[in-house]
């Protein structure tokens, strides 16, 4: 039994064993509706008697777009322009389609918290429905990430002394549901930390593993983490010396043969892209009279993670060690947070830079990008849920196969996000 959960792994094997029949696939107008609800929940902060499109239009055709591949603003523009006759079943489109510009005026002025709240909310209410109707029970630590983005295209250099920054963001991803929780700019790098700090504050974390890495590890981030009921994995680098000259004396070579056969061992090996790789995990007890152990709550335990590979066709082998603090006990629970660590990456920062085309995204106001970029989320979050439906398909396949053939194959997409037919699918396979 895994230690931490992987939800979204128990739902694609249940779906790609019953399928959804075409029988069960709701109308547009039916799935429209459901999105329209959500979007109606944000407020307007127009002068009303100045607006042309009303704001519900606005976000319901950029997110509709993004879902067919559309990923700037101009792109938004041509796809509603496109599927204009179609989108008047649902919409009134009183004064046509709004140009490119006003799609990005618009997403500038609307309240990213707010926004991001209610996709969020829907997202996640929608998947515990899923889950009870799946009959998946939680099990094992859900496991929250914390990471800093660069939105590679935002930035702008004039000459040799005017330079503005890429765009910064910090993320709080859930990678047991593969869901981003929150997306909050920061100036650069450094501000990640007191931004993270005061987001978890604000979440109950029983139950979760949260991971991060070392510019993350703060004594006041982990006792944040602690009095939220979480536990925790960091590593570690040189900005904690202390700390990591302890752990590495701590791993000597005797100990770590002398732990190999123990209980505080872990090890997984696996194949792919013509190499062998084998992880190792050792685990050692964090003596509290140690030097540099005081202050930070609840560390429990050292990690060592070895990771070996082998190419199998030039023979060249490769060692790479890192050094992790965690509250946890269990080296088997803390190897998978480690490792679903790199979630965020794969199935968050590499997908909206790959998938969604994020970098191609010249927009240098916060704001607007920002949204845009929780409607990318929201897409991608729906889009994984589409894939064993569709035949597990890459997600730009997936939103390629949407702007080809958006009537067709719009229901097919949203209906498999439906508690209700997924029950439905289960009770008459």
């Amino acid at each position: 039994m895994a230690k931490v959960n992987r939800f979204l792994a128990s739902y694609r094997d249940m779906i790609t064993t019953s399928g959804v029949p075409d029988s069960q696939i709701q109308p547009p107008k039916a799935v429209i509706r459901r999105f329209l609800c959500v979007f109606k929940q944000i407020d307007d902060s127009r002068v009303q008697a100045m607006v042309d499109y009303p704001l519900v239009e606005i976000i319901l055709i950029a997110f509709l777009a993004v879902l067919g591949n559309a990923s700037t603003w101009g792109e938004i523009e041509t796809f509603g322009h496109t599927k204009q006759r179609w989108l008047k079943k649902f919409l009134k489109l009183k004064n046509g389609i709004p140009s490119h510009d006003t799609f990005r005026r618009v997403f500038s002025l609307m309240d990213t918290e707010q926004l991001q709240a209610t996709t969020v909310a829907f997202l996640m209410e929608n998947l515990a429905a899923i889950k009870k109707s799946l009959g998946i029970k939680e099990e094992g630590y859900r496991q929250i990430c914390i990471d800093g983005k660069e939105q590679r295209g935002t930035g702008r250099k004039y000459n040799y002394d005017e330079k503005i920054r890429n765009l910064q963001t910090l993320h709080i991803y859930d990678a047991s549901n593969e869901i981003c929780l929150f997306s909050k700019a920061i100036d650069e790098k450094t501000n990640e930390i007191p931004v993270a700090q005061k987001l978890l504050e604000y979440m109950d974390l029983s139950g979760c593993v949260v991971t991060f890495d070392a510019l993350h590890t703060q004594q006041e981030t982990i006792k944040i983490i602690t009095e939220r009921k979480g536990e925790y994995v960091g590593g570690l680098k040189g900005n904690q010396g202390k700390l990591l000259d302890l752990a590495e004396k701590v791993f000597s070579s005797e100990a770590l043969i002398s732990i190999k056969k123990s209980s505080d061992y872990y090890e997984t090996s696996e194949k792919a892209h013509g190499k062998v790789e084998i992880r190792r995990y050792y685990m050692k007890k964090a003596k509290r009279g140690l030097d540099g152990v005081m202050g930070w709550s609840r560390l429990r335990n050292f990690i060592c993670y070895e990771k070996y590979t082998c190419d199998v066709i030039d023979g060249k082998e490769t060692t790479e060690i890192r050094y992790y603090i965690t509250s946890l006990n269990d080296i088997e629970a803390a190897a998978q947070a480690i490792r679903g660590h790199w979630g965020i990456e794969n199935n968050l920062h590499w997908h909206l830079d790959y998938s969604m085309m994020e970098d191609m995204n010249t927009t240098m106001d916060k704001t607007a990008f920002n949204n845009l970029s929780l409607m990318n989320k929201m897409v991608l979050s729906l889009c994984k849920l589409a894939k064993p439906i569709l035949g597990n398909m890459s997600i730009r396949v997936i939103r390629k196969k949407f702007g080809w053939g958006y009537e067709e194959t719009l229901s097919t997409l949203l209906s498999c996000f439906s508690p209700e037919t997924i029950q439905d699918c289960l009770e008459n396979h």
